[in-house]
């Protein structure tokens, strides 16, 4: 993503997408994996902090991941297509007031649609600013983003202050309350792995929490989101279509040469962007509150752009951010104080890796800076029962500054992502 847009056509010559690939095999993804269960069931054992891997802790950030993966696989579209939308924000906001609106009134599936609709309806207005028009990607974006919240604002007004509406609970900030969509858990599966996890053994009741957080108390859409992340990654990456689009987001010059429709593609994908980042918003709405509340979102959609941006515009990465970003904002919400202190512990292993990492790599500097600010953390971890409330609510966003400046130097974005594209400009 770039906040700085040029006239300035794209490289003449694509170079395959292949090479994003990280190059990692599968059994190197499952060693890390191991060794990230390792680490922290031993920071579990060291802390004495249960919740860390607890069921409810897992399920809590599933439940919170969601609207931020959804956020994020809605930039990753528009992304992948050329175009930067910063306007998610604001798209999310109009899913929040659709499914709010129209599910009091009929029922919480109609309230998903609307959600989704009124999405597409920001990513339409977003693309004819941007495609059609040529407008600034990040200024069309902070307009959508001003524009939603204010419509909403307007409409809330409007329709939850009198009548039925203002009878059943509503008011200029909220809706009425909405209808739960269905849950459900892993008959058998649930039940037993909470025995397991009881037993607090080492990494095993580790692995029988994480596991059961996945398999208890799921929403509908939780699934849906899985399905529509699989998707994403087969469509766009294993089919002519998701070629065809990628190329608009790489070389649409080249692309436009070999006879793909450029603006088509773009509008697709902005319009499937909205409503993905819609579909996000009605998450909140319907799931986590039931009700439209003015503000709900709480940045959300920015969050998704972090995520995806460590994801490397990827869907796989993509989603290991949004969980990152859910399982702390969980811990904050969740346990308070004593549960984030035993993050710092985490944090003091991580830094003292990265810094070793740096040592060696000869980066001096950087693996110096590294071990100081562990040995920071150490001492605060050890002096300290808890950290400070006033710093608990903040620890979401300080872990997505902090994947973001760890992973900043391995991402490789669209290469005409963010530039402004007419017909017929290679000829």
């Amino acid at each position: 993503m770039t906040a700085t847009m040029t006239d300035t056509p794209p490289p003449a010559a694509p170079k395959a997408d292949t090479a994003t690939r990280s190059g990692r095999s599968l059994g190197q993804i499952l060693m890390i994996v191991a060794g990230a269960l390792l680490l922290v069931a031993a920071v579990r054992v060291i802390s004495g902090s249960d919740q860390l891997t607890s069921e409810g802790q897992v399920s809590a950030a599933l439940s919170l991941a969601v609207p931020i993966g959804l956020a994020g696989l809605a930039g990753l579209w528009s992304e992948r297509s050329g175009v930067v939308n910063i306007g998610l924000e604001g798209m999310m906001i109009l899913g929040t007031f659709g499914a709010g609106w129209i599910g009091w009134q009929s029922s919480p599936w109609l309230g998903l649609l609307c959600g989704v609709g009124f999405g597409v309806l920001g990513g339409l207005l977003h693309a004819v600013a941007t495609v059609t028009f040529g407008v600034d990607h990040i200024v069309s974006g902070v307009a959508i983003n001003l524009l939603a919240l204010g419509t909403t604002q307007y409409l809330a007004k409007l329709f939850f202050v009198d009548g039925k509406a203002a009878d059943e609970g509503g008011n200029p900030k909220q809706s009425p309350p909405v209808d739960s969509l269905p849950n459900f858990d892993v008959p058998g599966l649930s039940s037993g792995l909470h025995s397991i996890e009881n037993h607090h053994w080492f990494l095993i009741s580790d692995i029988a929490g994480i596991l059961g957080g996945l398999v208890t108390n799921l929403s509908v859409v939780t699934i849906l989101a899985v399905v529509l992340f699989v998707g994403s990654w087969w469509l766009l990456w294993r089919t002519s279509f998701g070629l065809r689009l990628r190329s608009c987001g790489e070389n649409p010059i080249a692309a436009e040469s070999l006879g793909v429709n450029v603006y088509k593609y773009k509008y697709m994908a902005v319009a499937v962007s909205g409503g993905l980042a819609g579909l996000g918003g009605a998450f909140l709405a319907l799931v986590t509150s039931h009700t439209y509340l003015e503000g709900q979102t709480g940045g959300r959609g920015y969050i998704g752009l972090a995520a995806m941006i460590f994801g490397n515009w990827r869907p796989g990465g993509l989603a290991m951010g949004a969980g990152l970003f859910g399982y702390s904002d969980a811990l904050q919400l969740r346990n308070g104080g004593e549960t984030v202190h035993a993050l710092l512990l985490l944090l003091f292993v991580l830094l003292l890796a990265m810094g070793g990492w740096k040592l060696y790599k000869k980066a001096h500097w950087q693996g110096g800076i590294s071990l100081m600010v562990g040995a920071g953390v150490l001492v605060w971890y050890l002096v300290t029962d808890e950290v400070p409330s006033d710093f608990v609510g903040a620890t979401p966003y300080v872990v997505t500054l902090l994947v973001l400046s760890l992973s900043a130097q391995r991402l490789r974005m669209p290469k005409a992502d963010g530039m402004r594209y007419r017909k017929g400009q290679g000829k």
